[in-house]
């Protein structure tokens, strides 16, 4: 890994980072671009979450910038059967002071460069649809739209639609 990206240092995420990680989620859900939640979780909320993830295989990373945690991103294992064993979703949130500054294509590609010493051979990306600069910046990274589900998400009242994003690696 390039533990360097965007002056930044970039390392396996810590229990002691899980405040830092919630807080930078909890920031785009007012927004309502990025997530289909509409009231702040809490840390002990993403806790088995956390859990769920491990370095060898299913990652959360953490980007520091003068030892503040700027942004995170993870994969996800996808739907829990063996068949899918090597599919994993991909999550990437920046703090908002720092987003538009290339850190998620950095991120994103790290990611993509990684996954197949996680055994990972597809990638996904489940946005909005209204969430043009995450699809533009998943098909600058490489992925193509496999899917579009029409007004599945209700967010203030609209009907939102959710595109899947995929990428062989």
């Amino acid at each position: 890994m390039n533990p360097f990206i965007a002056n930044g240092h970039l390392r396996d995420a810590a229990l002691a980072d899980l405040p830092h990680i919630v807080e930078i989620y909890n920031a785009s859900i007012p927004g309502r671009m990025a997530t289909a939640d509409t009231d702040p979780v809490s840390v002990e909320s993403r806790l088995i979450w956390f859990q769920e993830h491990h370095p060898q295989t299913r990652p959360i990373w953490v980007l520091e910038r003068q030892g503040r945690i700027i942004a995170w991103i993870s994969l996800s294992t996808f739907y829990g059967r063996p068949a899918y064993q090597g599919t994993a979703e991909f999550s990437l949130y920046i703090a908002p002071e720092c987003q538009g500054q290339g850190i998620g294509t950095q991120l994103l590609q790290c990611l993509i460069e990684r996954c197949p010493e996680f055994g990972v051979t597809t990638v996904l990306g489940f946005i909005f649809g209204h969430n043009t600069p995450s699809l533009r910046l998943s098909e600058k990274a490489g992925f193509e739209r496999w899917g579009f589900l029409p007004g599945v998400a209700v967010l203030d009242g609209k009907l939102c639609d959710l595109v899947i994003m995929g990428r062989r690696v």
